[in-house]
């Protein structure tokens, strides 16, 4: 550990290093809880935009606003609420996101002079996104959906009564995506590049046609587009995917250079596979981008590429890095690109210079992500690691190792705060996998003591566990449980084989490395074998429900938005194609495989008292999979409970009072069946 990085740890909390009797983080206070994202700095450097998000307790909800310093973190202030900033070439103004009129969000633009003045640039019905300034400054591009009318059905309906009240007609529908988590149901349309004036008007769309700009992963249209400027700004650069097939096509993307003025598109990227995230080099020769070539797989790293505006050259940047490359930024002098990539559960910066192999910038135990890079090679990312949570650094590239916190918006919520110690542990499972966790102790801890153990297993699954912050385990620790929670094979930062290792078999020896890592904590000698618990969220909420199947080693689960019965999920889930590529038939064509790696089926294993959590808005895991299975378990006479959380989409946490539910559920589940008094009742055998 670095020197400087070490200091910052003392700074941050002066009095838990100093009171053996310092407080503990309650989870009511989570309500006081800010976090810090996308820091975009100036063109000239000398200054750092970033966006702030806390909680508005009176409307349930988060809020966000942009704040502003200088280079060194000095002349820290408030600046306009909004979010996603981009700076104009020239750095006298800004444009960023806000609600506006009519409705929604808008674009707006504030000039950054003494003056300060704000125009509202768009009156949109659709919300924009992905804002990009032209290199003249005189526009600005951004994503819409356009809607598009589905084609009449006619049908001679007899004409209604004067006066009378007749059903609404239905909704008609012909896409195999027709529903989104967080949205709903999906008006009919597409997913467009538009520019609008800098000084306001009327936006012009640039792509056309039947198919939608932005990398698809799961086949859901996008808002969240690759997209870059060529210099000249006649052109641009952006993903997606014109196929004709491209609603069925499962992880595939092209780039695509568009003229602007024409709205022309023609495909760079020959080879089928996922290519995403372009950017254009500032002397407009070489564009980067991420992605990899098609291929029968459920996980591959996203590595680095180059190619030429023409489509030549195509050329693999990254060769044996074998991790995710992220947050492109080219470097000054078009000789190379900064980038992230997520490694055993940290992130850290790179830069791959072309002709040399890529190296690791900086080191250390945290978690680096959404860098801005200046000119003068100064970068300013978003750090967080067990201890702290997120927050603003400074970073020189020619001296990485001098790493600067610019700023402290949790300072006041955790100062006099005893946080729970967060260890590393790694231990072998089937199959000689190493795999990586860790524990989060009590603040108090007593190596002596017998604590109750809670794991946690992370969604996805194609997802990670990493080294920030855990305002809910540091809640659970503060509460007097051991929290374990580790990276199975699935994960991502571990490579293609080891994030593969589950492909046409989910869940299979990810079961194998929790239940690993659960023998790995008890041989530490402080767990109470008797007071152990389950419980995840998504891919967690598979992996809950089909451990409890599995084991009966647990006290008590909460089971949380769950995937059950994986043939009914392809009809009710937002994501159909994620499910039809983890098989190698359709369940039409030989069911078995997907009713062996269904929880549902091994529900007459079941005797842990199971909590079941899901958002009654869920178009991600609908509540119709936890229902499956809580009837299941309510018929065999298990112990179990239904939650239907009002106002959630997927998850149980996006309004701040329901994470607070969520904690508070699980806990008070957890020591319903834990101890003695509940054996004695019969809670379990």
């Amino acid at each position: 550990m670095h020197r400087s990085y070490a200091l910052l740890l003392v700074l941050a909390a002066p009095a838990a290093a100093q009171s053996p009797a310092a407080a503990v983080l309650a989870g009511d206070r989570y309500m006081d809880y800010e976090t810090v994202l996308e820091p975009i700095v100036s063109p000239d450097g000398a200054q750092v935009i970033f966006t702030r998000r806390s909680v508005d307790k009176m409307k349930d909800s988060f809020e966000t606003a942009l704040w502003i310093m200088n280079a060194d973190g000095t002349r820290l202030r408030y600046l306009v609420k909004g979010s996603n900033a981009a700076w104009s070439p020239d750095g006298t103004r800004i444009a960023y996101l806000a609600d506006g009129d009519p409705a929604g969000s808008q674009i707006y633009v504030r000039y950054m002079d003494a003056e300060g003045a704000v125009s509202q640039i768009t009156k949109i019905a659709r919300p924009p996104a992905s804002l990009r300034w032209s290199p003249d400054g005189k526009w600005i591009g951004f994503v819409m959906l356009v809607p598009e009318e589905p084609a009449g059905w006619r049908i001679d309906l007899p004409t209604a009564p004067a006066g009378a009240q007749w059903t609404k007609a239905p909704k008609v529908v012909e896409n195999l995506h027709y529903r989104a988590d967080r949205t709903g149901y999906l008006d009919s349309g597409f997913i467009h590049l538009f520019v609008v004036p800098a000084t306001g008007g009327t936006p012009r769309q640039v792509t056309r046609g039947r198919w939608n700009v932005g990398a698809r992963q799961n086949g859901l249209p996008t808002q969240t587009v690759g997209w870059s400027w060529l210099p000249d700004g006649k052109s641009i650069v952006i993903d997606g995917n014109e196929a004709a097939n491209a609603e069925l096509s499962h992880r595939r993307s092209n780039l695509y250079a568009v003229d602007v003025a024409t709205g022309a598109a023609r495909r760079l990227t020959q080879p089928d596979g996922f290519w995403s995230g372009p950017i254009v080099s500032p002397d407009g020769k070489l564009i980067a981008f991420t992605g990899y070539p098609a291929g029968s797989f459920t996980y591959r790293t996203a590595e680095l590429y180059t190619i030429a505006p023409d489509g030549s050259g195509m050329t693999l940047r990254s060769p044996g890095l074998d991790r995710d490359a992220e947050s492109l930024s080219w470097g000054g002098e078009n000789k190379g690109v900064y980038f992230t990539a997520d490694d055993r559960g940290t992130s850290n910066l790179w830069y791959a210079q072309f002709g040399q192999p890529a190296r690791q910038l900086t080191t250390g135990t945290h978690l680096l992500t959404t860098p801005s890079v200046a000119k003068n090679g100064t970068i300013f990312a978003v750090r967080a690691n067990p201890s702290l949570p997120p927050d603003i650094v400074r970073v020189d590239a020619r001296k990485p190792a001098a790493m600067t916190q610019l700023t402290e918006v949790n300072a006041d919520l955790l100062y006099g705060i005893g946080l729970g110690e967060v260890e590393e542990i790694w231990y072998p499972s089937t199959g000689g996998a190493k795999v990586q966790g860790w524990i989060v102790k009590p603040p108090s801890f007593d190596p002596a003591k017998k604590y109750p153990l809670i794991m946690e297993i992370h969604g996805g699954p194609h997802s990670t566990y990493t080294v920030a912050f855990n305002y809910s385990y540091q809640d659970f620790a503060a509460n007097g449980f051991v929290v374990l929670y580790t990276n199975p094979r699935g994960s991502t930062g571990y490579g293609s084989a080891f994030g593969n290792a589950i492909f046409r078999a989910y869940p299979s020896v990810d079961y194998d490395d929790l239940m690993a890592g659960v023998d790995t904590v008890l041989g530490r000698g402080y767990i109470d074998a008797e007071r152990m618990y389950v419980g995840g969220c998504s891919g967690g909420g598979v992996l809950s429900s089909w451990v409890i199947g599995h084991t009966d080693r647990f006290a008590a689960a909460a089971v949380r938005c769950p995937v059950t019965d994986w043939m009914s999920f392809l009809g009710h889930t937002d994501i159909p194609l994620f499910a039809n590529n983890f098989f190698e038939k359709p369940f039409w064509e030989d069911p078995a495989p997907w009713l062996k790696q269904s929880s549902l089926m091994y529900v007459g294993n079941v005797k842990t008292p199971t909590m079941l959590m899901t958002g009654v808005l869920d178009q991600r895991t609908p509540m119709a999979q936890t229902e499956e299975y809580y009837a299941a378990l309510k018929l065999r006479g298990v112990p179990s409970v239904l939650l239907r959380f009002e106002g959630e989409w997927h998850g149980t946490t996006s309004k701040p009072s329901n994470w607070i539910r969520t904690q508070l559920y699980m806990m008070s589940w957890y020591r319903r069946w834990g101890g003695e008094t509940a054996r004695a009742a019969g809670a379990r055998p």
